[in-house]
């Protein structure tokens, strides 16, 4: 969990240094760092749906089980 935080930090910080640097205005650094996250998780919810029905015959996903009986186990969608 500590790695996924630093790097959100991090995608923030470059976030604003980009935009700071290109428009030289806080204003709309500030606010192209927030709303660019909040678009891509938009957009990464409708491909990631979009890519689950192009596989061929996948109904659902499965992880394999590492524990007893070593079978697959299937996810909620």
């Amino acid at each position: 969990m500590a790695k996924t935080l630093t790097f959100g930090i991090m995608h923030v910080a470059i976030a604003f240094g980009v935009t700071y640097a290109l428009t030289g205005n806080l204003a709309v650094s500030g606010a192209v760092t927030f709303i660019e996250p909040a678009v891509n998780t938009v957009a990464h919810y409708f491909f990631d749906r979009y890519w689950e029905r192009r596989e061929p015959g996948a109904k659902h996903k499965t992880l394999p089980q590492t524990g007893y009986g070593g079978d697959d186990l299937p996810l909620a969608t």
